[in-house]
């Protein structure tokens, strides 16, 4: 499902990185676990295909990604995987439910299918549905970039420290979510995070 081979990138007048190799198959959990500079975020954007390797590659469903350029690679992406950003990145004129709703046609999915608000729901903000994202908290945003990046029922789920802005009980709201999603939709999951709660949730791990 998700491979990555003798990966590396480097910044132009700053750190370099070098990955481990791993496989993750259906329904498992990858946890890259490290403090802060130590290449996180970068390996997350090299597996999206938001960045290109120096050296090395990276496989999703049997696909290279280093093969497929622009609207290509936009467009396996929409399809593909979803991401839940470090920061996360909304449209603010319209509400959270149509920015739900945006993922999923640009994913060439219908908008009529009620997942988007039981992804909600779930996740305790069903309520905020009609709100934009400029009048929820700073884990309600959180939050609801989980419920977008899930509301494709992508095979790949990538996760930037999806939890550092939420307290234990959502925590574990989230974790449980990333669960049954990985289960229920044979999708593969990897989380960058520096959180000691997922480490003990979650057994797989690489370090970086």
């Amino acid at each position: 499902m998700l491979q990555t081979n003798n990966l590396s990138f480097n910044y132009s007048n700053g750190p370099s990185f070098s990955f481990p190799n791993f496989r993750l198959e259906k329904q498992e959990v990858l946890l890259v676990l490290g403090q802060s500079g130590k290449g996180k975020t970068t390996l997350l954007h090299l597996l999206a295909g938001l960045m290109e390797p120096n050296e090395g590659s990276v496989m999703i469903d049997s696909q290279p990604m280093t093969e497929l350029n622009g609207r290509s690679r936009d467009s396996f992406r929409g399809k593909n995987i979803g991401i839940v950003f470090q920061q996360a990145q909304f449209i603010r004129s319209v509400t959270v439910m149509q920015n739900l709703q945006l993922a999923r046609s640009l994913a060439g999915l219908p908008n009529n299918d009620p997942f988007a608000l039981e992804l909600l729901n779930e996740l305790g903000i069903g309520d905020k549905a009609n709100n934009r994202p400029s009048e929820l908290s700073i884990g309600e945003r959180q939050r609801t970039a989980i419920a977008r990046a899930l509301v494709t029922k992508p095979k790949i789920v990538l996760a930037d420290e999806p939890t550092s802005a939420l307290d234990d009980k959502n925590c574990e709201a989230v974790a449980s979510l990333f669960e049954r999603t990985v289960t229920g939709h044979g999708a593969a999951l990897v989380i960058v995070t520096h959180d000691q709660r997922l480490k003990n949730r979650f057994q797989k791990s690489v370090s970086l």
